[in-house]
């Protein structure tokens, strides 16, 4: 098997490997398609979420029927820990934006190992404040900057996710990230390829020029980076006191490193689609 330095989740890598190990027997890896639905504003949480290629968005669903994205969550994060802790139900939808992969955990199994563990609880806090720093950021952002300095904010932390310079991403999702009209979306791409940021456009992809993209986006991004990164990584890693991060373990270490605790990706059975916007 390949070796690999992490499990493919930033948040799962930072725990102790003892901690780690009260997850790792009901972790089930599977495959997220673009557009599912995870959990709808006001339904119970019956899965929490640990993405490691997927990209998800968290949605706040409006009186008029629009939706407005008020952040993304990949591999330094988690959906659905917040609704548990108080078995409250979710106040916004949580959608699959980019396809990818993603470890699953039913809310139960969850909250039984955080109650036997320091780290956990600890890793939970580091998320939260997380989440936070993104919500506190992108609300001023979106009052302070031009639709075409926030695009760019966007494209570039979702090319950080997925790596490469292709982003398939459709004019839908955009609209929902940015709280604005399709025609306003069309504008400011038209704007970014003039600058050379976007070299090309089509109907569920955008191909980018990683350093003009940069030049256009406001200083939002690189603070937000900066600040989720120092959470995440820094603090993140600390050791608990009960061994060393799970994150520089082996592959060949890990608990699943037999291949039978955790089963194969699979797909998400009967999860809704989310609406046009």
């Amino acid at each position: 098997m390949e070796r690999r330095s992490s499990i493919g989740n930033r948040l799962l890598a930072a725990l102790p490997r003892a901690d780690f190990e009260l997850l790792a027997p009901h972790l089930r890896k599977v495959s997220l398609e673009r557009d599912v639905v995870l959990v709808r504003s006001g339904d119970l949480v019956e899965q929490i979420y640990f993405p490691c290629t997927a990209l998800i968005a968290f949605v706040m669903d409006m009186p008029n029927g629009q939706a407005v994205a008020t952040t993304m969550v990949g591999n330094e994060g988690a959906t659905g820990i917040l609704p548990t802790l108080r078995s409250i139900r979710s106040p916004i939808s949580a959608v699959v934006r980019i396809p990818g992969t993603t470890w699953q955990i039913s809310p139960a199994r969850f909250h039984a190992a955080l109650t036997h563990s320091r780290a956990l609880a600890g890793t939970v806090q580091l998320h939260m404040r997380s989440l936070l720093v993104q919500f506190q950021h992108i609300a001023a952002c979106n009052a302070l900057h031009s639709v075409e300095a926030r695009l760019a904010r966007w494209l570039l932390q979702v090319h950080d996710h997925i790596g490469h310079d292709t982003l398939p991403l459709t004019q839908e999702t955009l609209s929902e990230l940015l709280g604005v009209r399709r025609t306003t979306v069309t504008h400011a791409v038209c704007k970014l390829r003039a600058s050379g940021a976007i070299r090309s456009n089509r109907r569920s992809s955008i191909e980018i020029d990683r350093p003009r993209l940069e030049a256009a986006a406001c200083e939002c991004y690189e603070i937000m980076r900066g600040r989720v990164d120092r959470i995440v990584s820094a603090e993140g890693m600390k050791p608990s006191g009960r061994g060393a991060p799970h994150g520089l373990l082996r592959y060949r270490d890990q608990p699943w490193a037999n291949g039978d605790e955790v089963q194969a990706p699979v797909r998400i059975a009967g999860a809704g689609r989310s609406r046009s916007h």
